[in-house]
């Protein structure tokens, strides 16, 4: 069935067709298409603009075509120019009169913009649970550590001591961003544009609102211009996604670090690791470098996205076509990737040993020696220029801050008493920073609990 058969006196040519087609891509959004032309036939039968028979016949042929598609014994036509076309020439097939009604008071224009908003609406609920998990996992092996000291680093140089929890619910924080931006974007989504029409809504007496509560939608678009050519929530939602993806990397590239033999503070189970096709002594972290790699391809679709949209005037245009299939790869990626992100995490081993006995070299308890003399008196300045000439005098003679004897100190400050070898003990360090965010093990016990209520509350 051709739409425009009435104006076009010649058929369309078959490469065009195949060049116009998005049913190859568009046709997963069959459910979302056949619920909004639900909600539309109620609308109309209500309004009294179509009756009650024929209204009958669409729910059930809709319904039919819904189960047909579902149990594999309606496959879609390549030919069909899109999903909604699909399905509307499958309604006709079953009821010829009734069927050709439903496309009242509707273009494909607002018919596309609402299954599209429909699709990403469920999307985005998967994608939350999926990172809600993720979460969960972060939080159960983040509290089997609160008291696992490691090196913090600034510049991938070993800065100050901190614990694996803390810098594991570094991670937590950014995934509950991540749900957050979801959240934000989904009630600026959840809105029907159904009414808009072409452009410019429709004479027919019909009841947008109703629409829209019967797709559990909180409201209407009020410009039909705007209602049919919006795509902010996609560009939006896109953007979502590529956090969560950078998100995902930057944990990746420290998985890759962590595992490494220079490392070795973590080793992944042998189901999450891949060996090497020569080297037999190889076990290699291909999930987190996947994981890193895909971000790049989802980082991009926010840029294709942006660049689509950017020169298109009023109303719609067929370039906004091209919105689905980059949308839909980045939806694709990011549950391709959370899943599996997380089921590695969940069973990696942690080796608190090689932390700590890492995070006793390189000097990372110099701003506790500073503190120290500080609450001696010192000016902060003159304890900082005290220390590091301490980490200077260490570094001479290899020996850490730690196996310094007495002596030693004294003879840089007289203010050194025994009492230094508590203060800077990595552990001392850790538990004494008890400021809420902080890397102690009770600072981080209540960021745990914080974080846990939070997710429960979403």
């Amino acid at each position: 069935m051709v739409l425009w058969a009435g104006r076009f006196k010649k058929e369309i040519n078959q490469d065009v067709n195949a060049f116009n087609s998005s049913i190859s891509f568009d046709a997963r959004m069959y459910k979302h298409d056949i619920m909004g032309s639900k909600a539309h036939a109620k609308m109309l039968a209500k309004q009294g603009i179509i009756d009650e028979i024929s209204l009958y016949e669409i729910l059930k042929g809709l319904n039919e075509i819904l189960l047909e598609i579902d149990n594999g014994t309606l496959l879609f036509d390549p030919n069909a120019e899109d999903i909604h076309m699909f399905i509307e020439s499958e309604l006709t097939k079953k009821y010829p009169v009734s069927g050709k009604k439903l496309h009242t008071a509707r273009s494909r224009n607002d018919q596309v913009a609402l299954d599209l908003r429909l699709y990403t609406r469920d999307e985005m609920n998967e994608i939350k649970m999926m990172l809600i998990n993720l979460i969960n996992v972060i939080i159960s092996q983040a509290s089997n550590h609160t008291t696992t000291i490691m090196c913090g680093y600034t510049h991938m140089q070993r800065a100050q001591p901190i614990t694996f929890a803390h810098h594991l619910m570094a991670y937590a924080e950014m995934f509950y961003r991540d749900i957050t931006r979801i959240n934000d974007c989904f009630e600026r989504m959840n809105v029907s544009p159904l009414g808009s029409g072409a452009l410019a809504t429709t004479t027919y007496p019909i009841d947008r609102m109703f629409v829209a509560k019967e797709l559990e939608m909180k409201d209407i678009t009020y410009n039909s211009l705007d209602g049919v050519s919006d795509r902010d929530y996609a560009i939006e939602f896109a953007n979502d996604l590529a956090l969560i993806m950078m998100h995902l990397s930057r944990l990746s590239e420290e998985i890759i670090l962590w595992c490494s033999w220079e490392f070795k503070y973590i080793e992944l189970d042998d189901a999450y690791a891949t060996g090497s096709s020569i080297m037999p002594q190889k076990k290699n972290p291909d999930i987190a470098e996947l994981v890193r790699g895909k971000s790049a391809r989802v980082i991009s679709h926010v840029s294709s996205l942006l660049t689509m949209m950017k020169g298109l005037p009023l109303a719609y245009n067929k370039d906004m076509q091209e919105d689905k299939e980059v949308l839909f790869d980045a939806i694709d990626q990011v549950k391709l990737c959370l899943p599996v992100f997380t089921d590695m995490l969940k069973t990696m081993k942690v080796n608190s040993k090689k932390m700590r006995d890492y995070a006793a070299k390189g000097f990372i308890n110099a701003t506790d020696c500073a503190d120290y003399l500080v609450k001696q008196g010192k000016a902060f300045r003159d304890a900082y220029k005290t220390t590091g000439q301490l980490v200077a005098y260490c570094i001479e003679h290899d020996e850490v801050l730690e196996t310094l004897s007495l002596d030693i100190y004294q003879s840089f400050d007289a203010v050194f008493e025994e009492s230094i070898y508590e203060a800077i003990a990595l552990e001392t360090c850790v538990k004494n920073r008890q400021v809420d965010g902080g890397p102690s093990p009770q600072a981080v016990e209540k960021s745990i609990i914080l974080m846990k209520e939070k997710v429960k509350a979403l």
